[in-house]
């Protein structure tokens, strides 16, 4: 079975850094996008950035310049780094990975910015 297990949330103070990260496990063969959403109460789930495989990297517009995406091949590990963090990037933040032609989510991690 393949589980998708995030940690790094927290509460920070705008302006502040977190890193999330994301390990999969189990039955896993021929990893492709690895990537991260996020999901504010009452709202749909957003998407925010996404990797490749080979390493190639989108983030969204609202991201840019402050979140970087990267992963671990050997490990099939993902993370988001998250610099200048802004009350309005408050949101459970999930990680996302398709593999094999199947998708999969992980339980989700609390990002919280306030001061």
């Amino acid at each position: 079975q393949v589980q998708l297990v995030e940690s790094g949330g927290g509460l920070v103070q705008p302006g502040g850094s977190l890193r999330l990260s994301c390990a999969a496990s189990g039955s896993i063969f021929s990893i492709d996008v690895m990537g991260w959403y996020r999901q504010v109460p009452g709202k749909q789930r957003e998407w925010v950035a996404d990797i490749t495989a080979g390493g190639r990297t989108r983030l969204a517009d609202s991201v840019k310049g402050r979140f970087t995406i990267s992963r671990d091949n050997a490990k099939n590990w993902v993370y988001l780094q998250m610099n200048d963090l802004k009350p309005e990037d408050t949101a459970v933040y999930y990680c996302r990975m398709t593999a094999s032609g199947r998708l999969y989510w992980g339980q989700g991690t609390q990002v919280t910015v306030s001061s």
